[in-house]
């Protein structure tokens, strides 16, 4: 009598079932099959019939935008792998940090942190030009912050490579909330106060969201050499210096005195404006220096270290930008761009 084999049974066989065991198919390793629901078909890859998960997929969340602008959280590794390619643009094209071989090769500014690290990101999103299509949506500015939950669960902060931020977290940590940010950077062709303003929008509103209560970080002065930037940096000791309850100090091996000048032969006018615009901003918000400034030799770039209390923040801001105890109505779910 001859056996009958039915769709089901030949599936059976290709599973691996009594007949059979372990049985694979052989021109696809890794790939089972399952009988096919609707009996058209012996049977269907298992991709195809497994049923799709309902709730899997969350829409980008959407901090603010501004024209074609918005910020945003990087929800995919392809966009992260974009942020490290602006990076890798502005800090190593632009500026003169040393890449390793592998940066080289890769073309972006990556290292360990960045799979700890949250990614904002300021993103074109394109605009119909001449009627010829859609422009690919595009990163164009990012910053990456770390709030100290998860650092507690890694490696700690970045910037503890630099300063000895530990008795700080140490004396506030029963009663603030840190958060560091890094990385900051913008396409050159981007770099105006609508941008700027945009990606200030963003961390302010992941703050509120995580309820931290302190901002630090390291913002940077071009070149390798403290002596250019005596006028600039003895300024920020003398009128930006962080009280003594809030003051985080250079580890010892790597710190570079700032008090190059005395408070009353620093011309004022020239100091402010031999500073980056990245610390002009932090210090018009209201944020403190730590003791000390740091070559950062891969960068090619002289670090200072920032903290920035939120109780310390000018209140005028927040009138822009939302107050510390609400949540910007500008948090709202977006479209995904490929």
């Amino acid at each position: 009598m001859a056996l009958k084999l039915t769709p089901g049974r030949i599936a059976e066989r290709f599973r691996g079932g009594p007949m059979f065991p372990g049985l694979i198919f052989p021109m696809l390793p890794g790939l089972t099959f399952r009988p096919s629901h609707g009996g058209l078909l012996p049977f269907t890859p298992r991709w195809q019939s497994r049923p799709r998960r309902l709730g899997a997929w969350h829409p980008p969340k959407i901090y603010g935008r501004i024209g074609s602008l918005e910020v945003r959280l990087a929800r995919k590794k392809s966009e992260i792998r974009q942020a490290q390619r602006l990076r890798y643009k502005v800090f190593y094209e632009e500026m003169s940090a040393v890449p390793g071989a592998l940066a080289m090769l890769s073309r972006r500014d990556e290292d360990a942190f960045d799979k700890v690290f949250d990614h904002l990101l300021v993103v074109d999103r394109g605009d119909e030009t001449n009627g010829r299509g859609w422009r690919r949506a595009r990163v164009v500015g990012t910053y990456r912050v770390l709030r100290q939950e998860v650092a507690d669960l890694n490696d700690g902060f970045y910037t503890q490579g630099e300063y000895n931020i530990l008795p700080l977290i140490q004396a506030k940590g029963a009663n603030y909330s840190f958060m560091e940010l890094g990385r900051s950077c913008v396409l050159k062709p981007y770099r105006n106060r609508r941008t700027l303003e945009l990606l200030w929008q963003g961390v302010w509103s992941y703050v509120r969201e995580h309820g931290a209560n302190v901002m630090i970080g390291c913002a940077s002065f071009a070149g390798t050499d403290p002596k250019a930037h005596a006028t600039a940096l003895s300024y920020l000791y003398h009128t930006a210096l962080a009280p003594e309850d809030w003051r985080v100090k250079a580890h010892e091996h790597l710190r570079v005195d700032m008090n190059m000048m005395p408070a009353d032969e620093v011309n004022v006018r020239a100091a402010i404006k031999a500073l980056p615009p990245l610390i002009k901003g932090y210090l018009r918000v209201g944020a403190y220096i730590g003791d000390g400034a740091v070559i950062d030799h891969q960068f090619g770039t002289i670090d200072v270290f920032v903290i920035m209390p939120v109780e310390a923040i000018n209140t005028r801001y927040f009138a822009h930008f939302g107050s510390p105890d609400e949540l910007s109505a500008t948090v709202a779910p977006g479209i995904a761009f490929n």
